[in-house]
């Protein structure tokens, strides 16, 4: 089943059983904000009263990209919430903790944020890249 726009596709991976994920065909579609306070709809955040999002918080940040990634049923959830730049900051982190179905679903359509992932492990565990504690 294809949306009504062009730029965001159905993947055959599932976002969860019955329902399968929502992709941006191109990262530059994610137009989103990438500072500030964002407020998600009920339809995408339903499980507390406060739907506020402070993107200048790290953890708060990486939570509303999990929940629209996770929870995404229009493309213009996309569009409106996410942005191309700091998915791609924040995948490394955000990535193990998405469904599978849909980490599956972005990384296949986008390439290069499986290779984010991967460069952020290698220079992890990259020799002399641990500090010892002496």
């Amino acid at each position: 089943m294809e949306t009504t726009q062009p730029s965001v596709t159905r993947s055959r991976h599932q976002a969860r059983p019955g329902r399968r994920a929502l992709v941006a065909r191109d990262l530059d579609v994610l137009r989103g904000p990438d500072t500030g306070q964002v407020e998600l709809p009920v339809r995408l955040f339903w499980c507390s009263p406060d739907r506020h999002f402070d993107l200048d918080d790290d953890d708060q940040r990486a939570w509303l990209y999990e929940t629209v990634l996770r929870e995404a049923s229009r493309p213009e959830d996309l569009t409106i919430y996410l942005n191309s730049a700091v998915l791609l900051s924040i995948w490394p982190q955000i990535r193990s903790r998405l469904p599978r179905g849909v980490r599956q679903a972005w990384e296949e359509e986008h390439p290069q944020l499986r290779a984010a992932a991967d460069s952020r492990q290698n220079h992890a565990t990259a020799p002399g890249a641990a500090v010892s504690a002496a």
